[in-house]
């Protein structure tokens, strides 16, 4: 008897094992999305800037926020300020999260400013750079 190629599996058992397939291709996708933390100190420039952004606008000021959780998240500032007023210490940590100039410096007009009073998040963007400047302001 000549050879007879093997006959294919009918087309109904052929989907239990392509649902099988695809439900732990998407609780693998799902876990990578939901467990991954992102490594800011891996990122390129674009990608933190953008990533930066997303993250602080996240932040509420009634959160309770912590510096550390927020160097925790998006890692080193790019720029700080500190003064201690009425027994109390304030920090301004900038992040950069767009760019004005392509020469490779970071200012603080290309940062988003957040003021922390007794590592506590107290302000963000314009407000902390006022609130800092009125606390300076009044140190000296």
């Amino acid at each position: 008897m000549p050879w007879a190629p093997a006959t294919p599996l009918p087309q109904r058992r052929k989907w239990p094992f392509f649902a099988f397939g695809l439900l732990v291709y998407l609780l693998l996708t799902a876990a990578v999305l939901l467990w991954y933390q992102d490594d800011v100190e891996q990122m390129a420039w674009m990608d933190r800037e953008v990533f930066n952004h997303k993250i602080i606008n996240q932040y509420q000021l009634s959160d309770n926020i912590s510096q550390d959780m927020v160097i925790q998240r998006l890692g080193t500032p790019d720029i700080t300020a500190a003064v201690q007023h009425d027994n109390a210490v304030y920090q301004l940590l900038y992040y950069r999260t767009h760019r004005n100039a392509a020469d490779g410096i970071t200012t603080t007009d290309e940062c988003t400013a957040l003021l922390f009073k007794q590592r506590r998040l107290l302000a963000k963007g314009d407000a902390a750079v006022q609130q800092y400047a009125a606390v300076s302001i009044d140190d000296n």
